[in-house]
């Protein structure tokens, strides 16, 4: 890498004029070199689909640490100047082939209502061999230093990031590297930024160059609504809108088991986006069975359908059909050659009928997991399997997918990993019959599964998820024309709300669209007693629309 060693005239000219106008200088240099354009297309047009979706968190004016605000931390990275004509920018100087390298630094002054922080960073290169057929990984390192407690108690790993490189040298990246960590305001924040050249996604050998740290304050997110909250395992739920109402079904035991006798599932609806719910109807309570919702859908008369898997002395999935919500009627029992694990939501194809995803397998490192697809041409009353790969090792398994039809023939779905480090994306460019599979970026997961919408008047695609072990209900929105052939480019999440961290007993995002606004269900808790909530979020900027108010839209 090209830089130019600081001198120490250099060093003290730098430091007096750092506090006024390096982040200034930094942000308008920066901005200006931002991405070539295609890149600049892509990320502009993506930075929009999530300001139309939802509203801005952001309280009280980022903080800023340039090159000079920061300090190694570990191993032996170098703070240079990286030079272009009269235009010179202190970076610190991130090795692509020694591990171990990052620089740390110290924020404070947030406000009292700030409840979390976004950091971000940016990046750049000046190395002629610069360009998106190479990506990066990095990851940040946060704790605070509260009074009373070792400066470790709030320590959080980032998750790494990858991306792709820009077009060609000079030109600057700004990665989001953890869009949510909760923080006491009061507290000095640590942050430690890492490189991780020693990550299979980082295939950029040559150094990069770190300008800047941007660190946002947030204020705090929208408490979710009860569903159910009975003593027991209320658990794995699915959310679908049937009509002008919300029905959620979800399972209940005693425990994390998907097998017990006890174990049954039930349903609530409301009118008025979750604030209330009726009464619990039984949807299955088979003697000596275990039952759990797995996936949900509507039919071509727009009645809901619900997959039911029952485990006792077989293996079975049921599928439920309700015109109200509140009686369910089981319509099939498809006897498969490859028993699934799970099927997933059911979708509408033109010329195929219904579809819906699966996989199967236990979860082992032995190389016998698969997935595939279900189609039905009579609404759900029979159905044809399909797989789409099979003999797969755990890493490379795509689990509880979830997809969308975008049109001409095109297929979209995420699917969850059981190894990291990000989700699956799954497309089909011909109705389903061949598949590509590939690993986006979308890597802020814990045993997340995905649960897609598709809203027909914006184009905009959602991706719905939460974070276990952190407890956070997270959202992407993208134009699915970025993506499509190009899965690094999902844009930065953002939470929705928070619940238990407690990772197994919390979790499991289901998604549904009603009017102006989507409601995602989830299960969080403490075992052996969990409860299902659900969260509403806007579709547009607008103030969110209760559903008895359709009528007057």
């Amino acid at each position: 890498m090209n830089y130019h060693s600081e001198t120490t005239s250099h060093r003290i000219l730098f430091r007096s004029l750092q506090a006024t106008l390096l982040p200034i200088a930094l942000i308008s240099i920066l901005i200006t070199n931002s991405h070539a354009e295609d890149q600049a297309t892509i990320t502009t047009k993506n930075s929009r689909n999530i300001e139309a979706q939802g509203s801005d968190n952001s309280i009280g004016a980022p903080r800023f640490l340039a090159a000079n605000n920061l300090s190694i931390a570990t191993g032996k990275p170098s703070l240079v100047l990286m030079s272009s004509g009269s235009t010179h920018i202190p970076v610190w100087s991130l090795s692509g082939g020694t591990t171990g390298q990052s620089v740390a630094g110290v924020v404070t002054g947030f406000s009292k209502e700030c409840a979390a922080i976004k950091v971000e960073i940016t990046v750049t290169s000046n190395d002629p061999t610069t360009s998106p057929e190479f990506e990066d990984v990095y990851r940040v390192h946060l704790s605070q230093m509260i009074e009373g407690a070792p400066f470790t108690s709030r320590y959080h790993l980032g998750k790494t990031v990858r991306t792709a490189l820009p077009a060609g040298p000079f030109y600057s990246r700004n990665i989001v590297l953890e869009s949510w960590y909760e923080v006491e305001p009061e507290a000095p924040l640590w942050i430690r930024i890492q490189r991780e050249p020693g990550d299979a996604g980082d295939t950029f050998t040559r150094p990069t160059g770190l300008a800047m740290v941007k660190v946002t304050p947030l204020k705090a997110l929208a408490e979710p609504r009860i569903v159910q909250d009975v003593p027991g395992y209320n658990s794995w739920p699915m959310i679908q809108a049937l009509d002008e109402k919300l029905v959620c079904t979800y399972s209940r035991g005693s425990a994390h088991t998907i097998h017990e006798d006890a174990r049954g599932v039930y349903a609530r609806t409301s009118m008025d986006g979750g604030k209330t719910w009726t009464a619990e109807t039984i949807v299955a309570e088979t003697l000596g069975y275990g039952e759990v919702t797995v996936g949900k859908g509507l039919d071509s008369a727009g009645a809901m359908l619900l997959w039911v898997r029952r485990i006792g002395k077989d293996w079975n999935h049921d599928l439920y059909r309700t015109t109200d919500g509140v009686s369910f009627t089981r319509i099939a029992t498809p006897e498969l050659a490859i028993q699934p694990m799970q099927i997933t939501d059911v979708f509408s194809v033109p010329d195929v009928g219904l579809m819906a995803l699966w996989f199967a397998g236990d979860y082992s490192d032995k190389p016998n997991q698969s997935w595939g697809t279900l189609t039905s041409k009579d609404d759900g009353l029979t159905w044809t399997q399909t797989p789409v790969e099979t003999e797969l090792t755990k890493p490379n398994w795509p689990t509880e997918p979830s997809a969308v039809y975008l049109g001409n023939g095109r297929i979209l779905a995420i699917g969850r990993t059981e190894t990291g480090p990000a989700q699956f994306q799954l497309v089909s460019s011909d109705y389903g019959k061949t598949w590509t599979k590939t690993q986006t970026n979308i890597s802020d997961i814990s045993a997340s599964t995905p649960s897609l919408i598709l809203d027909e008047e914006t184009g905009l695609l959602s991706n719905y998820y939460y974070e276990r072990g952190r407890g956070i209900l997270r959202c992407r929105v993208v134009d699915p024309e970025s993506v499509f052939e190009h899965p690094l480019n999902w844009p930065d999440s953002e939470a929705i709300t928070i619940a238990s961290p407690i990772a197994w007993d919390s979790g499991n995002a289901n998604a549904t669209a009603l009017g102006n606004n989507h409601y995602i269900s989830f299960y969080s808790g403490k075992a052996p007693d969990t409860s299902v909530m659900v969260s509403e979020f806007p579709i547009t900027g607008e103030e969110s629309v209760q559903p008895d108010e359709l009528k007057n839209k």
